[in-house]
C-alpha cells in the first residue's frame, strides 16, 4: 500500500492547464508534489486531510505576469488580494523599477522615494544591495505567494550612469550586461523596461536590444512597459518592443498591453504587431489586466526631463515657475491638459498622507483644481511637492470595447498590474482572476474555462520559464486552486475595489492550504522560485 497522501482533493473536474477539456480525478499531494488519481477512488485510500470538490473544478495556481508587490509585501506578507483570487505566483520587479541590484544605498532610499506612488515605502530596513541579498530578503519573509523577479533597467542605470538623461557608452552597456548575468546567475528570470520611468526611461532602442541578448543568453527574456511617447504614440511603441527582442535575439513580452479608446485604429492593428512577429519566427507574447481601470504613481504625468537626476533635483524643479511654464506648454501641446478643467476629472488621487490632504483620498485631480482655484499644473505640482512625490493616481485604461480581444487572444495572458496604496486602487488588484472566470468565461462565453486557465497557468509558467508548475501532472509542484465555476465572480468596482472574489474556495502552495472556504488560513508558504534552481 502506498504512503496516505497529506491532502487528497476528491470528486472534482480537473482542469489541468493543459487547455485540454476537463475531467473527473482526484488531485492527491505528498509533501509539495502532485499526484493524478484516476478512475474510482478507494475508500481505503488515506489521507491526512480531504477536500470534497463536487461541482467544483480543481486547477493549477493561477501566475500573476505583473506585480508591484516587490516592497508593499514586506508589509503584508499573507498578501490576501492576491492569494484569495487564486494567484500562487507572481513576477515582480517589473516596468523596469526592481530594487535590485542597487549597490548604493543612497539610490536605493532614491528610488523607494520616487515610485512611493506606485510601489508604496513601508517601513523597513532597505539593507540589501546585491539581487542575492533582496531575495534572500523575500525568503526569510515567507509569503504566502510565490515571487518571480526580474531585473529592472532603471536599477542597471543608475547603478551605471545614474539619474542623468544620457546615452550609455559601450563600456557602460557592458558594465549593465554584466550586473544583469549576475543577477540571472543569482536567480533572477529576466530584464524588464518601464520606458516611462526615468531614468530607466532614458535607455535607447539599441541598449535595450543588447541588454535583451544578455538575458536570453542566459535562458531569460525582455518583459517590457513600452515607450508610450514614442513617434504615433499607437503602434510605434509596439514596434520598438518587437524590434529591441529581434535585435537581442530573445523574446518580448509586452506588458499591460491593451487599446485606448483615444487610440485611432482600434485593436486590430495592435495584436495584428504581434502576431505578424510570430509568424516571422519571433517570440513575442503580451499580458493585460481585465478592467478599464489603469493606476500608476502621479509623477507620471510630469515629463521625464524633469525628473531626471532622482528625487532632490525633480522637487527643486517642481518648485521652479520657469519649469512649471515649460511643463505647461508641453502637456498643452500633448493635448494632456486644456480640453477644459474636465481633463482631470478621471484622475482619481491616493496614498495621501499629511492630515490637511486625507479628504483628498478617492478625490479627483479635478475636485482638487476646482476646490483650489488655481492653474491645474500648479495644483499638480503642489501636490506632488506636499506629499513628498508619493501620490498614487488611478485613470481610465482599457477601452472596455476593445478589452476581450486581448483577454481572448491565443498568445495573451494576465498581468494584474497590482498596486497596493491608497484606498481606493484599481478594482484589478482584487479581482482580475475571478472577473475573467466569471464574466468572460461563464457569463459571456468569450472564451473556454479550458483555454482561460491554460493563459493563466501553463502559458503563463512557459513564459517565464516555470517547468514545475502551471500543469497538475504527477511530481510536479502542487500550487492549486480549487474554484466554483458557477459562483466565481469578481465583486471588486471602482468605488469599491477593496472587495475580494466569490468562488475561490480553495488554494494550495507547495501543498498548503493557504484558501479554506474562501477565508485565508494564515499559512504562508511562498518562496523566490529562482532561475535554475
Amino acid at each position: 500500500m502506498s504512503d496516505p497522501y497529506d491532502l487528497l482533493i476528491e470528486n472534482g473536474t480537473v482542469v489541468d492547464g493543459s487547455g485540454e477539456r476537463g475531467f473527473a480525478a482526484a488531485v492527491g499531494v505528498r509533501g509539495d508534489r502532485v499526484e493524478v488519481v484516476h478512475g474510482e477512488m478507494d475508500e481505503a485510500v488515506a489521507a491526512a486531510r480531504r477536500i470534497d470538490a463536487t461541482g467544483l473544478i480543481v486547477s493549477p495556481g493561477f501566475i500573476d505576469l505583473h506585480s508591484h508587490s516587490g516592497l508593499m509585501i514586506f508589509a503584508d506578507p499573507l498578501h490576501e488580494p492576491k492569494v484569495r483570487q487564486g494567484v500562487t505566483t507572481e513576477v515582480i520587479g517589473v516596468d523596469g523599477l526592481s530594487y535590485a541590484p542597487i549597490p548604493d544605498p543612497a539610490d536605493l532610499d532614491a528610488l523607494a522615494h520616487m515610485n512611493a506612488g506606485l510601489d508604496g515605502r513601508p517601513d523597513i530596513a532597505y539593507d540589501w544591495s546585491s539581487v542575492e541579498s533582496y531575495l534572500d530578503r523575500l525568503d526569510g519573509l515567507h509569503p504566502s505567494v510565490n515571487l518571480a523577479f526580474m531585473v529592472g533597467n532603471s536599477a542597471l542605470r543608475m547603478a551605471t550612469i545614474g539619474w542623468e538623461d544620457v546615452e550609455a557608452s559601450e563600456a557602460d552597456v557592458q558594465n549593465m550586461q554584466a550586473m544583469l548575468r549576475e543577477a540571472m546567475e543569482q536567480g533572477a528570470i529576466g530584464l524588464s523596461s518601464g520606458l516611462d520611468y526615468p531614468p530607466g526611461a532614458f535607455a535607447t532602442t539599441d541598449e535595450l536590444a543588447q541588454l535583451t541578448n544578455e538575458a536570453a543568453r542566459h535562458g531569460g527574456f525582455y518583459h517590457t512597459h513600452v515607450r508610450y511617447s514614442l513617434g504615433d504614440r499607437y503602434l510605434d511603441p509596439f514596434r520598438e518592443a518587437i524590434d529591441i527582442g529581434r535585435a537581442g535575439e530573445g523574446a518580448t513580452h509586452i506588458t499591460h498591453f491593451y487599446h485606448r479608446q483615444t487610440f485611432p485604429g482600434g485593436p486590430g492593428p495592435m495584436l495584428a504587431l504581434v502576431d505578424d512577429a510570430r509568424a516571422e519566427g519571433l517570440d513575442v507574447t503580451f499580458d493585460t489586466y481585465p478592467y478599464e481601470w489603469a493606476s500608476t504613481r502621479l509623477l507620471i504625468m510630469i515629463p521625464p526631463w524633469v525628473q531626471a537626476g532622482g528625487p532632490a533635483r525633480t522637487k527643486s524643479r517642481l518648485s521652479d515657475m520657469g519649469v512649471r511654464n515649460r511643463i505647461r506648454r508641453e502637456l498643452a501641446e500633448r493635448g494632456v491638459l486644456y480640453a477644459g478643467r474636465r481633463a482631470w476629472d478621471d484622475v482619481r488621487l491616493g496614498a495621501f498622507t499629511r492630515p490637511e490632504l486625507l479628504r483628498w483620498e478617492g478625490r479627483t485631480l479635478g475636485d482638487v483644481i476646482a476646490e483650489r482655484g488655481e492653474d491645474s499644473v500648479d495644483v499638480l505640482c503642489d501636490l506632488l511637492l506636499e506629499e513628498d512625490l508619493r501620490v498614487n493616481q488611478v485613470t481610465p485604461g482599457p477601452w472596455t470595447e476593445s478589452l476581450r480581444e486581448f483577454i481572448c487572444h491565443p498568445v495573451g495572458m494576465i498581468g494584474t498590474d497590482s498596486t497596493f496604496v491608497g484606498d481606493k486602487p484599481s478594482p484589478r488588484t482584487y479581482g482580475s482572476f475571478p472577473r475573467v472566470l466569471g464574466q468572460f468565461v461563464r457569463e459571456e462565453a468569450l472564451v473556454s474555462l479550458e483555454e482561460a486557465v491554460r493563459s493563466m497557468t501553463s502559458a503563463a509558467a512557459a513564459r517565464i520559464g516555470l517547468s514545475d508548475r502551471g500543469l497538475i501532472r504527477d511530481g510536479l509542484v502542487a500550487d492549486l486552486v480549487v474554484f466554483d465555476p458557477e459562483r466565481v465572480r469578481s465583486n471588486a468596482t471602482y468605488d469599491e475595489p477593496r472587495q475580494y472574489p466569490d468562488g475561490i474556495e480553495w488554494v494550495v502552495v507547495a501543498g498548503d492550504i493557504v484558501v479554506q472556504r474562501g477565508e485565508h488560513t494564515g499559512a504562508r508558504p511562498g518562496r523566490v522560485l529562482r532561475s535554475g534552481r
